[in-house]
């Protein structure tokens, strides 16, 4: 039902009318602005809060690949080659000592390529099996820096500072999940193994280093450093970042005080869930410790790959939001003020109107009723004024216009008949016409496709043949200059060289299939009967071991000038075609030939199968389009046999019914020619019809 204005005066209508997008518009658009602003902040947010985990997660591991590099650095240093070498025990432990004070390190021991400790510091245990991943990976020379969990047994056995150290009091932390710990004793371990090997790749000993995680400062700052740049938040405020063992913060620079670290609390109970239990990426708001970030947590994987902790990056949503919240309340402010301003405009400005709109008005009633009545002058000179103006001339033009259409409409049935008659007709060749171009326009689509894959191979063929060309040359200069040399990999030189020419031979059928013009086969009188039953006993060993009753019709009388091996290939692939559409022992295959009037011959493939669906069947000659399941075949081969057709002049043609079966249509012309599109689909057409 459509709405309408209640029946009020012109006067209030107008004035309706001009303060309702003021005074419902206004407001409306201030609600979608806050609500678009709020969705476009929170997507902002949400993304760089994604960008800052990303940027943390490439700083975290080049600090975990320069704690590898120190120790690689070591390894690799002249003197400590030397003292390895020597088997001396003092300059190897003052090397050791000196490297672990210059960077830092919690340990760093120098093991035998079995595990057995040569010179340790502090961390780990003297001895550490070579199935452990990090040794296995360095005596792989694959060495790598990896997290590991000590346990406290672990920490304690080798010193008790260390353990005691590690004594983190877990506090109890709003909207985390309840726990009974009240302390956390494990260590977060940066640990890497860097083989030293001697001249002949033989691993001499191996350099363990570890970097301890807890209550590691330095490395929690310098990735905010890196992720949160001075000025990258508003008020120069600061980001945070977190490395959490377990849903304990181990390293983190989120304030739980005044000047105090949030050693020791916990992550929220749903991020725990979605992160360390389910393995997933968290973006987007979440409680921490004490206020609402926008947050970032990606697992943290130890050496063995189970999930340990978390890496956590985010900052204050609290600013951003005041931010909005201003800059919406200046907004809405400034919408107050232009309502009221403008709705005083309008009501002042609407007066000048009511006047020449009443007059009007009375006028129209007047002429519904029979009445000759005018407007009279106005004498408002704007747009109402000349509208008075222009209705009263109006009138009097349609009083005289009344009378020529009377006339008009007598005349005009007669040419009603006369016009139908001739569209009738019209419209029956627009018709014809229609059928003809769409056909056309499916012809020339797939020509297009096949032109543009044509291409494609050529440049791909191109491309390969300049190296193949490279590769065959500098074989025949290094058989030369090897000479009687070549003698114990001759047989691999010439297995290149076979390779070589393998690849040559498929960059020609390549050519071949993107230039077909300059590889027409040799043509000849061809006998379309004894070649159409040469490709049915081609396919027969597929016929006869499913059982499928292949039979043959062939009444053509006249030959074709064509490449027989070309139009075999087609046949046996439509043959092929037919085989696979049609079931076991109830298929039926069925290959006609007849004379195409004068112009040549037509071969006809109809198979019982599972026709093709009408939505697709304009798309079966496009390159690499099939209906069987992927895997079973490449989609080029029909696309292939339409463009050998087409090469001499000829069509083929698909009728098919999902369900009943199809049948395929090669019309061949007795002398190869580009016959003319219009009358080769007239002709076409005409057959399909008698039918």
């Amino acid at each position: 039902m459509r709405w309408q204005l209640p029946a009020l005066s012109v006067r209030h209508k107008l004035l309706l009318l001009v303060l309702f997008p003021v005074l419902l518009l206004m407001p409306a658009t201030l609600f979608l602005v806050g609500y678009w602003v709020h969705k476009i902040s929170d997507d902002q947010l949400t993304m760089k809060v994604s960008t800052d985990l990303s940027v943390a997660n490439d700083a975290f591991q080049r600090l975990a690949d320069d704690h590898l590099d120190r120790i690689a650095r070591l390894g690799e240093s002249h003197s400590f080659r030397l003292a390895l070498e020597a088997e001396d025990t003092e300059a190897l432990g003052d090397a050791v000592h000196d490297w672990q004070s210059e960077y830092g390190l919690t340990f760093l021991n120098l093991r035998a390529a079995d595990g057995q400790a040569l010179y340790r510091q502090t961390l780990p245990a003297p001895e550490e099996s070579p199935a452990h991943p990090l040794l296995r990976a360095a005596l792989s020379d694959e060495p790598r820096s990896e997290i590991e969990i000590y346990g406290e047994e672990r920490l304690r056995a080798h010193s008790e500072d260390l353990a005691e150290q590690m004594r983190l009091p877990i506090l109890e932390t709003a909207r985390a999940e309840p726990t009974d710990r009240e302390l956390e004793t494990r260590a977060m371990m940066l640990r890497a193994v860097y083989p030293v090997r001697g001249p002949d790749g033989e691993v001499l000993a191996l350099l363990d280093a570890g970097l301890l995680l807890n209550g590691n400062f330095d490395f929690v700052d310098a990735i905010r450093e890196v992720a949160y740049p001075e000025g990258s938040l508003p008020d120069n405020r600061p980001g945070t970042v977190t490395l959490f063992l377990d849903d304990v913060r181990i390293s983190t620079n989120v304030p739980l005080g005044p000047g105090e670290r949030a050693l020791g609390t916990r992550i929220s109970r749903e991020v725990g869930d979605s992160v360390l239990r389910e393995g997933d990426v968290w973006i987007g708001r979440a409680f921490v410790v004490n206020d609402w970030y926008m947050s970032s947590y990606q697992p943290v994987v130890d050496v063995h790959g189970e999930r340990v902790g978390m890496l956590y990056a985010g900052f204050l949503e609290a600013p951003f939001r005041a931010e909005i919240t201003r800059g919406l309340q200046a907004l809405g402010v400034l919408f107050l003020v232009l309502i009221l301003f403008g709705t005083a405009i309008a009501i002042r400005g609407a007066q000048s109107v009511f006047s020449p709109i009443e007059r009007i008005a009375r006028v129209v009633r007047a002429t519904g009723a029979g009445q000759a009545q005018r407007v009279g002058p106005i004498n408002s000179r704007d747009e109402l004024g000349e509208l008075a103006r222009e209705f009263d001339g109006m009138l009097d033009l349609l009083q005289a216009r009344n009378a020529q259409i009377q006339e008009a409409a007598d005349r005009l049935e007669e040419k009603v008949r006369e016009r139908t008659a001739e569209l009738t007709a019209r419209n029956e060749e627009l018709e014809r016409t229609i059928r003809l171009l769409r056909r056309t326009r499916q012809q020339l689509v797939v020509a297009e496709k096949l032109a543009a894959l044509g291409e494609l191979t050529a440049g791909v063929a191109h491309e390969i043949n300049n190296p193949t060309a490279v590769i065959l040359g500098n074989m025949d200069v290094l058989i030369e200059e090897l000479g009687e040399d070549v003698a114990p990999v001759r047989h691999e030189v010439e297995l290149i060289i076979e390779q070589v020419y393998r690849i040559r031979d498929i960059v020609d059928n390549l050519l071949q299939y993107s230039r077909p013009g300059d590889y027409v086969g040799t043509l000849s009188d061809t006998d379309v009967n004894s070649l159409a039953q040469q490709s049915v006993d081609l396919v027969g060993h597929l016929s006869r071991r499913r059982a499928i009753e292949v039979t043959t019709r062939l009444d053509a009388g006249r030959t074709v000038r064509i490449s027989p091996r070309e139009l075999q290939q087609v046949l046996v692939n439509l043959l092929l075609n037919a085989l696979h559409a049609v079931a076991d022992e109830t298929g039926r295959v069925t290959v006609e030939t007849a004379d195409w009037d004068e112009r040549g011959v037509v071969i006809t493939v109809t198979d019982n199968g599972v026709g093709i669906p009408q939505e697709v069947v304009d798309q079966i000659f496009n390159p690499f389009y099939s209906t069987r399941d992927e895997g079973e075949g490449t989609g080029l081969g029909l696309s292939i046999s339409y463009g050998l057709i087409r090469r001499y002049g000829g069509q083929i043609t698909v009728d098919s019914r999902e369900g009943a079966g199809s049948r395929f249509r090669v019309w061949l012309l007795s002398e190869p020619r580009l016959a003319d599109e219009r009358e080769l689909l007239e002709q076409l057409d005409a057959i399909r019809e008698g039918d």
